[in-house]
């Protein structure tokens, strides 16, 4: 039992009885009784209080030298922020004062519209066998039950930062990647765990407390692959590989070729290509999964929905475009373009985006002119030359998520222009027909056209703003992007951090490109 007081009033004056805890109990805190003396506006001296107080020995301490009204039983109520709990604190009544019964406890619960979870064997506990300046649980919410989101489980790597290895003389393995998940007919790909709804909670008042909305979610299929009767699971359809683009998951197999030249012409494949040899100037490879070339790429057009593996690298205005990773030997000249992470040993005079990172690293490791763009990261040895190249460096957001972002309001305004336009043709034709007017079996047809025409154009507007909502989320997330040299940054190199830019003055020696108090900034790596 705790430590409490009682009021006892004596011909000398108002005195305090306090009784020690027992049975492992608190001791009474001072600050309680004056609360208790201070609500009833009864005057106490400070002093001879926390002398009572400390004593703890039974005897009667007189406090003051007026005498008080005799006090009841009390009881306080504490309700948590969340309304949750209520907790009842109970004082003793002043020595001969009358007690309160169990029948008055129950209609203050009431009168405070305690009314849910009410802890009814506390209650009898307690009066059963009093215990005072001691908080005790007389109602309890029911806690609510959060549910949890749908979720796609791969079982792929579906890594876009897949990075080549670094031998120790400072050379790249780019044989050795780990980019192709191999599967087999059957292999399950994917598993969707459905949305788990939440439990209402209830608090103390009755009240009742809804959980947070859950969000459903759906495996999307690709080429090559079963998807189950009830949607919750994924599995291949053939032997390959297996890549998640754009949201889908696609199996692939592979094509073989020892040129892209006259001898083969443009190639456009559903599945992976390996090309043994050069894919020639002015000629093109697309395919829907990998694309590996063992020779150089010189002014053509590569466009893969995953992966590119560039063991010589590109050059002469090639155009290289991946859903995926690209690693190359070196990029000169060339506009280079990929989802994923691109790695080189040297970028010469292109324009380069990723929508992650880009790593050049190697013996050289220089970016010398040109534009090189990442969404997280750029990482060299080198950045501008002594030459004074003009080397634009930015980092900071997805270079395809904005221009996607662009087409969409491009799209969405022409096709509201469009509707626009047609707006007053279907009105004018619904007050016709409503008011009896007949149409030629022509009117009628064009009509519909221009009604089949608002319905796709709305259908449209609506997709891509959902789409242009869900892309403003991804820009708006917080993402310290930063450039990393490992070497040198020479003068006339523009590093560009979000909207923030910076132009190197003077020589930068291993340091990052970092935002700091609203301003591009250097910092140690």
């Amino acid at each position: 039992m705790n430590g409490y007081f009682q009021l006892v009033n004596t011909p000398q004056g108002t005195g305090i009885r306090i009784y020690a805890p027992t049975d492992g109990g608190k001791s009474l805190n001072v600050n309680v009784v004056r609360e208790y003396l201070d609500e009833r506006k009864i005057q106490y001296d400070v002093i001879k209080l926390n002398d009572a107080v400390n004593k703890s020995d039974a005897n009667v301490y007189v406090f003051t030298e007026a005498k008080v009204l005799p006090e009841r039983e009390g009881v306080k109520f504490d309700v948590s922020k969340d309304k949750m709990t209520v907790t009842a604190f109970f004082y003793p009544p002043t020595e001969g004062a009358q007690l309160m019964t169990e029948a008055e406890f129950r209609s203050s619960i009431a009168y405070r519209k305690y009314t849910y979870g009410i802890q009814e064997e506390n209650i009898k506990a307690f009066f059963e066998h009093r215990e005072y300046c001691k908080e005790i649980l007389i109602a309890k919410g029911k806690e609510v039950v959060q549910g949890k989101n749908a979720y796609v489980e791969y079982h792929f790597n579906t890594n876009l930062r897949a990075r080549p290895t670094l031998k120790e003389d400072g050379s790249v393995d780019y044989f050795h990647l780990n980019l192709i998940n191999n599967i087999n007919e059957g292999d399950l790909l994917a598993t969707l765990h459905r949305e788990v709804p939440g439990v209402p909670g209830i608090n103390v008042y009755g009240e009742q407390i809804k959980p947070a909305v859950v969000k459903p979610s759906h495996i999307r299929a690709g080429r090559n692959t079963i998807l189950s009767d009830d949607k919750l699971t994924l599995k291949s359809a053939k032997s390959g590989h297996v890549t998640l683009s754009e949201g889908k998951v696609v199996v692939s197999d592979v094509l073989q070729l020892e040129n892209v030249d006259v001898a083969t012409g443009n190639i456009d494949y559903d599945g992976s290509v390996e090309i043994n040899g050069v894919v020639a100037t002015n000629f093109s490879v697309k395919a829907g999964g990998n694309i590996i070339v063992r020779g150089i790429v010189e002014g053509a057009v590569l466009d893969a929905g995953a992966d590119i593996v560039l063991e010589c690298g590109a050059k002469a205005g090639g155009n290289i475009k991946a859903g995926g990773n690209i690693v190359t030997r070196f990029i000169e000249n060339a506009t280079v373009n990929a989802r994923g992470c691109i790695t080189s040993e040297c970028i010469l005079h292109s324009n380069v985006s990723s929508g992650t990172e880009v790593n050049v690293t190697g013996r050289r490791g220089f970016i010398a002119g040109g534009r090189v763009s990442a969404a997280d990261k750029i990482q060299a040895k080198v950045l501008g030359s002594e030459m004074g190249a003009n080397t634009i460096i930015e980092v900071g957001a997805d270079p395809q998520l904005k221009q996607r972002l662009k087409e969409l309001q491009k799209e969405m305004t022409e096709a509201q222009k469009n509707i626009e336009s047609i707006r007053p043709t279907i009105e004018g034709f619904t007050k016709m027909l409503k008011a009896g007017v007949k149409f030629s079996p022509q009117q009628v047809e064009s009509a519909k056209k221009l009604i089949e025409l608002n319905k796709s154009l709305t259908e449209q507007i609506q997709d891509d703003s959902e789409e242009y909502a869900n892309l403003m989320e991804r820009l708006a997330e917080a993402k310290e992007a930063e450039v990393v040299v490992e070497g040198t940054a020479y003068p006339g190199t523009t590093v560009n951090i979000g909207e923030l830019s910076m132009i190197v003055k003077k020589p930068v020696h291993y340091s990052k490109f970092v935002v700091r108090e609203g301003d591009v900034r250097l910092a140690p790596i």
